[in-house]
């Protein structure tokens, strides 16, 4: 494997407007499990072994289950996320595989659930995180385990 540019070292202006942009979403409607389940799915969706080492283990420390985590790559299957984050989850595919486009099903599900604000703020959530599995991939960041 070859090495590969630390873009934090090289463009740390870039890496501080996006924490700046992270630290923004911190304050939005959604809840911290929210921020997180964006994070997580994003990560997965993308495959980027390094956004989901580090977000599953933020989303333990506050407070969410294993079994929602192991269960998110099957959220359509399974029992364990309720109607809003469904549609949360949904958006998230849809923005996160943007070549297929959002449907007017998964952006009216959501505007249900979530006034304008916060559906802009769901919105760029799922860009700052996809912006951050893009990094990690084509950098080739590795999880350092525990």
């Amino acid at each position: 494997m070859s090495n590969r540019i630390v873009i934090k070292k090289i463009e740390p202006e870039a890496y501080r407007i996006m924490y700046m942009f992270d630290s923004y979403l911190s304050k939005s409607n959604l809840t911290p499990i929210q921020r997180e389940l964006i994070k997580i799915r994003t990560a997965q969706v993308n495959g980027c072994a390094y956004c989901i080492y580090i977000h599953t283990k933020e989303a333990r420390i506050i407070g969410e289950t294993e079994t929602r985590i192991y269960a998110l790559n099957a959220w359509k299957e399974g029992p364990f996320f309720s109607d809003e984050e469904r549609a949360i989850l949904a958006l998230t595919e849809e923005v996160t595989l943007i070549q297929n486009g959002v449907s007017d099903e998964t952006y009216n599900l959501a505007a249900q659930y979530f006034d304008e604000r916060t559906l802009a703020q769901i919105i760029m959530a799922i860009i700052a995180i996809n912006a951050y599995t893009r990094i990690a991939i084509s950098t080739r960041m590795r999880p350092m385990g525990d």
